[in-house]
């Protein structure tokens, strides 16, 4: 993708990190709460470099909130369960600058997860940088 906002990368950089989590025991209010969702959301994704285009939310009756965020990296979304404390979160960046699995951490902070469950997987072309991050 070019245009992306990291001066020192490449244009046309084929390299990414696809982060898909399951948090748990989060507030079923929190998770009901649409507005306060878009605003984490775009909070986390904004302290881990990542640069938010638009947010856009749906929600849901009688209960559940979807949120995708776009992205100049890509994208992320969220999609909350408050009947059992819980929701899934995907986040992908393409390039080195953004911190998915950062934005998912902080994330989780925001909704006072009490269990979080990860998978990362690196795209594209492999980037040592990102390789290293993978495993940390």
């Amino acid at each position: 993708m070019s245009g992306l906002p990291c001066e020192s990368e490449p244009v046309g950089l084929f390299a990414g990190q696809h982060v898909l989590a399951e948090l748990e025991g989060v507030s079923p209010e929190l998770l009901d709460d649409e507005k306060f969702l878009r605003h984490a959301l775009g909070e986390a994704l904004t302290q881990a470099d990542a640069t938010v285009l638009e947010v856009v939310s749906k929600q849901f009756e009688p209960q559940g909130v979807t949120v995708l965020a776009l992205l100049s990296e890509s994208h992320a979304s969220i999609h909350t369960y408050p009947e059992v404390g819980a929701v899934f979160v995907d986040v992908f960046t393409c390039g080195t600058r953004a911190k998915p699995a950062l934005a998912v951490q902080l994330l989780a902070e925001a909704l006072g997860a009490r269990s979080a469950r990860t998978d990362m997987i690196s795209r594209g072309t492999q980037v040592p940088a990102l390789v290293g991050e993978e495993k940390a």
